[in-house]
């Protein structure tokens, strides 16, 4: 496969958790620092190719360094975030907090292993996997949604929630890890073949904010934006909630939240008084822009304090 992509010697950005892992590939060095906003540093060891082992602040700095140095890139997720499918990446620093972003990742491939996952604690398994729940959702009522990009949110949604509760059942069960991770792969395409909306604008905002794990700050949000949204698309939100198996597929949502511990903002030490300003950080997100139902600063405010 790095021969199909012309890639000899790239450079391995994956942190310290997987020093170990045998690619049995020759690289340029180990950039171990994830997140990092250290993006030119990183890609002056970049040799031709970038290999991205781990979550999605993993994949997002790969795709960082494979933009800047104009190589390819090859993610290994070792989560179930779905940011492999996009040429866009967020930049935050060492503690998480938002820095920047742009587009212009190379994408090479894409390698699963469900064996990588079987280590991943619960509260990241439920988040990761809400997050790609919450791109499968969003794209069948974002502005551009698609017929292609519909089949595989439905398809992921499906996987998604008949497995995740499998896996939060049984963590080292490699065939279920394998149709969430699976599912996942189809949430990545949904995204990458529609986009985002007013969910991850505000799981975005919180997170930039506050450096808190984007997965968590969907599975909060998602309930809130699709009750938001139902009024304008009802019949994307039915069907994504016929592929959960539900007539309420927000409260569907929130019952899959609360297997990872995830219940209010307020958990999180999000401050009431802040939210006024995260609202407004929010509309001005591409996601809300390209939300069907377009959103106030104070509407946001009002669906924040909801789930606070």
């Amino acid at each position: 496969m790095l021969a199909e992509l012309g890639v000899s010697r790239p450079l391995l950005v994956a942190s310290e958790r997987w020093t170990d892992l045998g690619l049995g590939v020759p690289t340029t060095g180990h950039w171990t620092e994830v997140p990092s906003e250290r993006i030119a540093d990183m890609a002056a060891h970049v040799g031709d190719g970038v290999i991205a082992v781990g979550g999605g602040s993993a994949i997002d700095l790969g795709k960082a360094a494979s933009a800047e140095a104009g190589v390819p890139v090859v993610s290994v997720p070792t989560t179930y975030s779905g940011a492999e499918w996009t040429s866009f990446f967020g930049i935050r620093d060492p503690a998480r907090r938002m820095r920047g972003g742009g587009s212009g990742a190379q994408l090479g491939a894409v390698v699963y292993d469900p064996q990588l996952t079987l280590s991943l604690p619960r509260p990241e398994t439920v988040g990761t996997a809400l997050n790609a729940l919450a791109h499968c959702a969003e794209a069948l009522y974002v502005e551009g949604h698609n017929a292609e990009a519909d089949e595989h949110a439905l398809t992921g949604a499906r996987l998604i929630g008949e497995s995740l509760p499998r896996v939060v059942d049984a963590p080292a069960d490699v065939e279920e890890r394998r149709k969430l991770l699976e599912g996942a792969m189809h949430a990545g395409m949904a995204l990458g073949g529609s986009m985002l909306a007013l969910g991850h604008a505000m799981a975005q905002a919180l997170g930039g904010r506050y450096g808190l794990p984007h997965g968590a700050m969907n599975a909060l949000t998602l309930p809130a934006a699709l009750r938001y949204n139902a009024e304008v698309a009802p019949d994307a939100v039915r069907r994504f909630g016929r592929a959960l198996d539900t007539d309420d597929p927000a409260g569907r949502v929130e019952e899959l939240a609360r297997l990872g511990g995830f219940g209010r903002l307020r958990d999180f030490g999000v401050p009431e008084s802040d939210l006024p300003d995260v609202a407004a950080a929010t509309v001005e997100r591409a996601g809300a822009r390209a939300n069907p139902r377009r959103a106030s600063a104070g509407e946001v405010e009002e669906l924040l304090r909801s789930i606070h």
